[in-house]
C-alpha cells in the first residue's frame, strides 16, 4: 500500500472538492500486520458462520437486523433503542416515532436488499432501489430517494466553506460509482474479500452519492457484499455497533485516508471490527443456545399441556416484544387463555411487563434482549 494515492483537491472556485481515484485495479498488499489481522478475521467469521449453522436463524435474524438498524441510525442521531424497534408504532410516544420509522425503514431496505441479491449483483441498481426503500416516507424523503445526487454535498460544518469534507462534484458520481461497481463483481481480482469490502466501504462515503442516508446505506453494504459472496449465509455481522462505540476513531480514519493516503491504518481499524464484532456474534449464538436450554428446563416445572407456552416462547426470539392480542394470536384461544400464558410467562421471569400501565401491557423477552446489547 506504500504508493496508494486516494485522489486529489480540486479548486471549483470558492471551495474544494476531494476527487477520489478509481478503485477497481489490481493491488498489493504488504503489510504484515494487516496480513495477520486478516487472518484472524477470516478464522472469526468462518466461527461465527459455522456456528450460525446450529441456530434457526430465520428466526433470530430479526434481532440481528434491528440491532443493526438501532446502532446504525444511532450514528445518523436517532434515538430509537431495540425494544422500541419492536414496538407496534401507535405505541409509542409521538415524539419518537420519526425515529421507529427510520429504523423500521432500515430493517426493510436489509432484507430487500439481502433478497434482491438472488437476481442483481451488488450494483448502482441495487444500491439505489435500498435507498429508496431506506428514505421512503422520512426525513430525507424529499432528497432524492434512489437516485444519485445532482449537486454538491459536504460533510460537517454549516456551509461548504467550513465544511470537514466535500465529497466529489455531482457530475463525477456515476463514474465513480460505476468502478465500484465493477470492483465488487470482478472476480478476477484477487484482493481478500474482508479488505475488497473495505475499500468499498471507504469509497462510498467518500463518493457520498446521495443528498442522504449514505452513512446508513454504506454500513448496510458490509453485511450485504459478505452476504453476495457467500462468507455468511445471513446478514450476521454488523459492524454499526463497533463503529458507534469508537465513532471518533471511525470518522478520523476514514479521513485519514483521504488526507494522509493511510489505508492501511482504515484496514487495521476495520478488520479489528470484525474480529471484535464476529466474536461476539459467537457469543450471542452461545447465549441463545444456553437461554434455550434454561427455558426448557422451566418448563419442564410445568404441570399439563405446554404447547401453548411453548409457541409464544418460539414466537418472542423472533418478537422479544408481545402483549395480550399478540398472545391471542399466536395460540389462537381466547383473550382470558391470553392473560393465563402471559402469567405463567411472568411467573417463571421469562417476559417482564415494561409500561407500568393496567391496560395495554407491554413485555419483554428480557434474558434474550439482554444477549443482544451485552
Amino acid at each position: 500500500m506504500k504508493n496508494f494515492i486516494s485522489g486529489i483537491k480540486i479548486n471549483q472556485g470558492y471551495y474544494k472538492s476531494f476527487q477520489p481515484n478509481f478503485i477497481n485495479k489490481d493491488w498489493t498488499i504488504d503489510d504484515m500486520e494487516v496480513l495477520s489481522l486478516l487472518s484472524k478475521a477470516d478464522r472469526q467469521l468462518g466461527r461465527l458462520d459455522t456456528f450460525s449453522q446450529y441456530v434457526n436463524l430465520d428466526l433470530y435474524i430479526s434481532m440481528h437486523i434491528a440491532k443493526e438498524a438501532t446502532q446504525s441510525t444511532k450514528i445518523e442521531g436517532t434515538q430509537t433503542n431495540m425494544e422500541e424497534a419492536f414496538f407496534d408504532k401507535e405505541d409509542l410516544a409521538v415524539d419518537k416515532r420519526e425515529d421507529w420509522d427510520e429504523v423500521q425503514n432500515y430493517i426493510t431496505a436489509m432484507k430487500t436488499a439481502v433478497k434482491d441479491l438472488e437476481n442483481l449483483p451488488i450494483s448502482s441498481r441495487l444500491i439505489k432501489k435500498t435507498h429508496k426503500t431506506l428514505l421512503s416516507g422520512v426525513r430525507g424523503a424529499h432528497k432524492l430517494p434512489g437516485e444519485y445526487r445532482k449537486s454538491q454535498n459536504w460533510i460537517g460544518g454549516a456551509t461548504i466553506n467550513d465544511a470537514a469534507f466535500v465529497p466529489p462534484i455531482s457530475n463525477s458520481v456515476e463514474n465513480l460509482m460505476s468502478d465500484l461497481e465493477k470492483f465488487a463483481n470482478d472476480d478476477y481480482n484477487f484482493l481478500p474479500d474482508l479488505l475488497k469490502i473495505a475499500i468499498i466501504h471507504y469509497q462510498f462515503e467518500t463518493i457520498h452519492p446521495f443528498l442522504d442516508g449514505n452513512g446508513r446505506i454504506g454500513r448496510l453494504l458490509i453485511p450485504v457484499y459478505l452476504v453476495s459472496k457467500g462468507i455468511l449465509k445471513q446478514p450476521i455481522l454488523y459492524l454499526s455497533d463497533f463503529f458507534e462505540k469508537h465513532r471518533t476513531l471511525y470518522f478520523d480514519n476514514l479521513m485519514r485516508v483521504r488526507t494522509q493516503n493511510d489505508l492501511t491504518q482504515w484496514f487495521k481499524f476495520f478488520l479489528t471490527g470484525v474480529i471484535e464484532t464476529a466474536k461476539n456474534g459467537v457469543d450471542t449464538f452461545d447465549g441463545i443456545l444456553k437461554l434455550q436450554k434454561e427455558l426448557d428446563v422451566k418448563l419442564l416445572t410445568q404441570k399439563g399441556n405446554t404447547d401453548d407456552t411453548r409457541k409464544i416462547i418460539t414466537s418472542l426470539f423472533e418478537n422479544p416484544v408481545t402483549d395480550a392480542q399478540k398472545v391471542e394470536k399466536i395460540i389462537e384461544k381466547s383473550y382470558g387463555s391470553a392473560y393465563k400464558q402471559i402469567a405463567i410467562l411472568e411467573k417463571l421471569n421469562i417476559i417482564k411487563e415494561i409500561t407500568g400501565s393496567q391496560r395495554g401491557k407491554v413485555f419483554v423477552f428480557d434474558d434474550y434482549l439482554k444477549l443482544f446489547k451485552n
